[in-house]
């Protein structure tokens, strides 16, 4: 399958599950994530909101949120055309839509946190391999807004969060692809080159 064909099959099949297996994989989600130092001694943490069929964040939200964690959300940049920026979220943030139909926190009244300053990131992705290359939906928004990730410094860990059903035997990488340090899932976490506690 070329990209366009494995991103519509894997929709498909997470948009499959029903209710009941998307509720346990989120619990086994946290479960994965919770086997990472990263992602209990981070304080700055990036998560996504579940859209479409992705697996569902909200869970391992309300346990950060519990923790006293500061959560941040990826906001389309107004400006930078194709990046991303990470708005601070709570309880009390006040959600727009963006272009794609997805919650966000308005920009107006906010601060960015730079992404460099946040200690986890967690990614959605549409299918990802051994290697832990990702493949993600096409936009590069991700790739381009963490560019600076591939050079020596302060960088972000970064974990892609996902439905083991999501695993593929191997995706072609591309130079601008930024390595992942782990893939949660449902069936557990898996560490890559990248990873060091």
């Amino acid at each position: 399958m070329n990209k366009t064909e494995l991103r519509r099959h894997m929709r498909r099949q997470r948009r499959a599950l029903n209710r009941r297996q998307r509720e346990q994989a989120a619990r086994h989600l946290l479960r994965a994530l919770r086997q990472s130092a990263h992602f209990q001694h981070s304080r700055h943490i990036a998560v996504y909101l579940t859209n479409d069929g992705e697996i569902d964040t909200s869970v391992f939200i309300r346990d950060l949120q519990r923790r006293g964690k500061t959560l941040y959300l990826p906001v389309l940049h107004p400006l930078r055309k194709g990046h991303l920026s990470f708005l601070p979220f709570n309880r009390q943030s006040r959600m727009v839509k963006n272009r794609f139909g997805i919650s966000e926190p308005d920009f107006a009244g906010h601060r960015a946190m730079p992404a460099r300053f946040i200690h986890l990131i967690c990614m959605p992705l549409v299918a990802f391999d051994k290697d832990g290359n990702r493949l993600g939906m096409g936009g590069g928004f991700y790739d381009r807004t963490l560019a600076f990730s591939r050079q020596p410094g302060n960088k972000p860990r970064l974990i892609g969060c996902a439905y083991e059903l999501q695993k593929t035997a191997a995706l072609p990488a591309e130079d601008w692809d930024i390595p992942l340090t782990a893939i949660a899932t449902d069936a557990g976490l898996h560490r890559f080159q990248a990873y060091a506690e």
